[in-house]
């Protein structure tokens, strides 16, 4: 797995239980990953000799992010490497414009949007969809970077001059988030977990619901049917996240992601198969394990680095176990700063509202935002 931040490091806990040997590309020994695994590689994911050499004796090549150039992995590839997804497969994840662009082709339900790089380029998009509207840069970004809300063609004047590939996206009336995590493997088989409600704050993921509250069956069908179809036309083996508008009339791609996702952390402990296990089937083409829910209601809830003071994590994480035995904690490794996510908490239950408030009071405490 190149790259070695928290998804290669949940992603390491599952090849333990298959028998599997995570080897892991990592830039710092200090990484998440690189703190757990024994098969740790230091290298840069943009350098071809790193990747080769790191390559060298793996069965399959697999990512924990998206950031690998896409020409690295089609030379990979060429050189004889198995490489899941493939670069191919990985430029719509990585270039929001091609996603836009492959996604209308399909005819696949998104917001209306448009590449800009002038002023007028914007104010021409403006009249058509109406202000305030969304500048998004069409590479790279992800936690609410990247993103903009603009009031006129005025305020990007010098994000427009700036160099940076952008496209303009309309301003959707949202009901809310939602999202269809489905795999693929190399044979073609898919499986597809409970559609989710994923809450955002600030650009950022901070909760994820499983089901989806009040999704009618028939909708909740039709988001995994286009999540699948979307897999299998862009060809993708292992996880993909599809990012959904609930428009409340309609559903509307947002993203994709092509790996282990945020909206996805809840299935270790809510889902008979968790999403990094079944990377893990899907990329070395084993059969896919089964999706179903563990429990009715299952709440997710991020730990994101609260004000510096008080307990240390270590204390909190004491005194969570207390109060919350049913919480299941997971910390990344990583060294806690103010709104930087560190962990996840999951809570599983009968009554989606108790467990949410359990979730969310659970990760609010142990990143030293709130006392119990």
């Amino acid at each position: 797995m190149v790259g070695a931040g928290q998804l290669a490091r949940m992603t390491h806990q599952a090849a333990i239980a298959l028998g599997q040997s995570l080897r892991i590309l990592a830039g710092s020994p200090d990484d998440g990953a690189a703190l757990v695994a024994r098969d740790v590689v230091i290298g840069e994911h943009t350098s071809y000799p790193d990747l080769a050499s790191f390559a060298a004796g793996c069965d399959v090549l697999t990512f924990d992010h998206e950031h690998v150039p896409t020409e690295l992995i089609r030379k990979l590839a060429a050189d004889g490497h198995a490489v899941h997804p493939s670069a191919e497969a990985l430029r719509y994840a990585q270039d929001k414009r091609a996603m836009r662009e492959r996604l209308a082709e399909l005819a696949v339900p998104i917001p209306r949007w448009s590449p800009v790089s002038t002023v007028q380029d914007l104010a021409g998009f403006g009249e058509r969809v109406g202000w305030p509207m969304i500048l998004k840069a069409a590479r790279g970004g992800y936690d609410g970077r990247g993103v903009w809300l603009l009031d006129s063609a005025a305020d990007a004047r010098l994000l427009l001059t700036s160099g940076v590939s952008l496209i303009a996206e309309e301003r959707v009336p949202l009901v809310r988030e939602l999202s269809a995590l489905v795999a693929r493997s190399p044979y073609g088989q898919g499986a597809a977990w409970p559609v989710v409600q994923t809450v955002q704050a600030d650009g950022i993921c901070v909760e994820v619901l499983a089901p989806a509250a009040d999704l009618p069956a028939w909708r909740a069908a039709q988001a995994q049917a286009l999540a699948l179809r979307i897999a299998a036309e862009l060809e993708v083996t292992g996880v993909l996240a599809v990012e959904l508008f609930d428009t409340g009339r309609e559903l509307l791609v947002n993203e994709l992601a092509m790996r282990p996702h945020n909206s996805g952390h809840w299935t270790i402990e809510g889902a008979l198969t968790s999403q990094f296990e079944q990377h893990l089937r899907a990329v070395l083409d084993y059969p896919l394990g089964a999706t179903g829910l563990a429990a009715p209601a299952v709440a997710m809830a991020n730990v994101l680095g609260g004000p510096a003071g008080g307990p240390g994590i270590d204390e909190r994480v004491h005194y969570l176990m207390a109060r919350w035995p049913e919480a299941k904690v997971h910390l990344y490794g990583k060294t806690i700063r103010p709104g930087r996510k560190v962990g996840h908490v999951t809570v599983l239950g009968t009554d989606p509202a108790a467990v949410r408030a359990r979730a969310t009071a659970a990760a609010r405490y142990l990143a030293g935002r709130d006392e119990p």
